[in-house]
């Protein structure tokens, strides 16, 4: 067996030795005493982690997850790949408010994905519905033609047959009818969050109470945190358990307030790129359905000046909140391991970490000039 030696695991105060076997996967993990020098490669505390799980990704290459055809599938894998490459080991494929019958005929290219993947391409995990059941007032960039009051038929609808394919739906937990598709979306084991809402404190709390289990973008679509009107972001870290979607770009949501949100709950935020169909793509300007998407540092917005999303790589949300002066451990175990509890992995990070093939992890490490970086170790 292989050891490496001085080896961190991010949140855990311990150093550890970690065995790989003939195959260079992970056998073994045991924590060193304190002083101790065993024989090992040694890493001198860089931190070793999962690949990323990105809950949030609207497209990339040119794709918009959805608009997918079935000519796409070539583009889709390839896009796959270069997300394996930035880091990135599993995605739910994001699909904002459209269409139902673009809707259904996404699901169905991402199903057809799905049964092509190999190592060396980021996994589709099942898809995140981003609307249509959105508060019209705070849409943002999504289509206010396709929004739609919530029922059950019109869930039906749109995702009747591919259940099993959806692991996320964003939704206004406050708007009339909500309340039986959250009940419906848990019993089919789908993990609702709170988006693009107008939902107050107590509306929220109630949502939470109900099932909801995550915020979308937080500070993004809906209030913010006020000292006599909370919102919802008050009533989510209050409760401790709701996850935080954050998109780390200093633009959706400025450096202070990120950090202000990872202090109140560091074990809740989720970092999520929002990347859309430029991703990967030169600056400039771009379709997004019939719309003009403008790109600019990364950032994206309609012609009329709405902010849409992203173009940066999830793991530069890593290390942007690191750099801002956020906790490195939760920073990295926002967009690795919080996303896997969100969808319903529990174990602990030594078990998330056995059996993992090394090449398939991430190595973190720290410069000589305070920044974080990541590889994936030899």
């Amino acid at each position: 067996m292989r050891w490496l030696s001085n080896v961190c695991l991010p949140g855990d105060p311990r150093r550890w030795r970690v065995g790989l076997d003939g195959e260079d996967q992970i056998a073994a993990l045991r924590p060193l005493a304190p002083g101790s020098r065993a024989a090992g490669d040694d890493w001198r505390g860089d931190r070793l982690s999962p690949g990323a799980v990105d809950l949030q990704i609207n497209g990339g290459l040119g794709l918009a997850f959805p608009e997918l055809q079935n000519a796409d599938l070539p583009r889709l894998l390839e896009l796959l790949e270069r997300l394996w490459s930035d880091g990135v080991e599993a995605i739910c494929p994001t699909l904002v408010t459209c269409g139902v019958a673009p809707l259904r005929q996404a699901l169905a290219v991402l199903e057809q994905a799905r049964t092509r993947h190999q190592r060396g391409r980021c996994q589709l995990l099942g898809a995140h519905l981003e609307g249509p059941f959105l508060a019209p007032a705070r849409r943002g960039a999504h289509p206010s033609q396709h929004l739609a009051e919530p029922s059950l038929a019109g869930l039906r609808e749109r995702i009747g047959g591919f259940e099993a394919d959806i692991n996320l739906v964003t939704l206004a937990p406050e708007l009339a009818g909500a309340a039986e598709l959250i009940q419906a979306l848990r019993a089919d084991g789908i993990v609702v969050s709170l988006g693009h809402s107008e939902a107050d404190e107590t509306q929220a709390g109630e949502a939470f109470a109900a099932g909801v289990t995550m915020v979308t973008h937080s500070f993004n679509a809906m209030a913010g945190l006020g000292h006599r009107s909370p919102g919802p972001l008050a009533a989510a870290v209050l409760r401790g358990d709701v996850a935080l979607g954050l998109i780390a770009d200093g633009v959706h949501v400025a450096p202070s307030m990120a950090l202000l949100l990872q202090r109140l709950g560091p074990e809740q935020l989720v970092i999520v790129s929002d990347a859309l169909a430029p991703y990967g793509l030169a600056e400039g300007r771009h379709r997004w359905d019939k719309r003009v998407l403008l790109v600019e540092d990364g950032s994206c917005r309609l012609e009329d000046g709405t902010l849409a999303g992203v173009t940066l790589p999830l793991l530069e949300g890593v290390k942007r909140l690191a750099a801002w002066g956020g906790a490195v451990e939760g920073a990295i175990r926002a967009a690795t391991v919080t996303p896997r509890r969100v969808l319903g992995d529990e174990r602990p990070l030594e078990e998330l970490l056995m059996g993992m093939p090394i090449g398939e992890c991430l190595r973190w490490s720290v410069g000589s000039d305070g920044t974080l970086d990541w590889s994936r170790p030899g």
